[in-house]
Order: structure tokens, then C-alpha cells, then sequence
């Protein structure tokens, strides 16, 4: 038997849509070195969610407003739970030569 990941229902479809876009948009090619070099310059690990939404990354690098932590702080837990899975995966998928640059970003101590 094949493991099946459960389906759990968004809660807050607007919040949540929303802070998938931002997070996919820093994460783009066009962006994603200057998202991780924004990283760097605050001292902050890529996997650092909490940290990253904090010092307003996101928001920085997408050119938006001061969102992301408000929107994130909206979610109720399992929506939380399912944007912060979405963007460990989104940073794994990150071009293989960009993390060898930013390798100290994604060490995990």
C-alpha cells in the first residue's frame, strides 16, 4: 500500500491564496536571489518561516506591503500548517546552483 498525504481543507482561501503568491512570487527565479540575499543580510536560515515573515523578507523582495506576517497571523493553524509545508517545499526546488551560493542559508546548524 502506497502512502496517500490527506486532503485538509483551507479554512481562510483568501488569506491563504494570497500568501502562496507572495511566497511563489520571492521564490521565482527572477527573485530568488534577492530574497536569499536579504536572508543573509539579516543573519536569517531559509527554513526560518517564522523569522522570515518577522523581518517582513517577503514583503521586501515582492515590493509589496507589510502582508505577510498579518495574513499568516489570520490563518487558523492548519492553514498555517499547509502554507509553511508549501514553502519548505518551494525553497527545496530552488535551482540546485543558486543554493550552492546560498549554501550556508540552507545548513541546517
Amino acid at each position: 500500500m502506497a502512502f496517500e498525504q490527506a486532503t485538509i481543507g483551507v479554512v481562510r482561501e483568501r488569506e491563504f491564496d494570497e500568501l502562496k503568491s507572495a511566497i511563489e512570487q520571492v521564490l521565482s527565479s527572477g527573485a530568488v536571489v534577492k530574497f536569499l540575499k536579504a536572508l543573509a543580510g539579516r543573519g536569517i536560515r531559509v527554513r526560518d518561516l517564522d523569522a522570515i515573515l518577522a523581518a517582513g523578507v517577503i514583503d521586501q523582495v515582492s515590493g509589496g506591503k507589510s502582508v505577510a506576517a498579518s495574513l499568516y497571523g489570520l490563518l487558523p493553524v492548519s492553514d498555517q500548517a499547509q502554507v509553511r509545508e508549501f514553502y519548505l517545499s518551494k525553497i527545496e526546488e530552488v535551482d540546485p546552483a543558486v543554493r550552492a551560493k546560498f549554501h550556508k542559508l540552507y545548513q541546517y546548524s
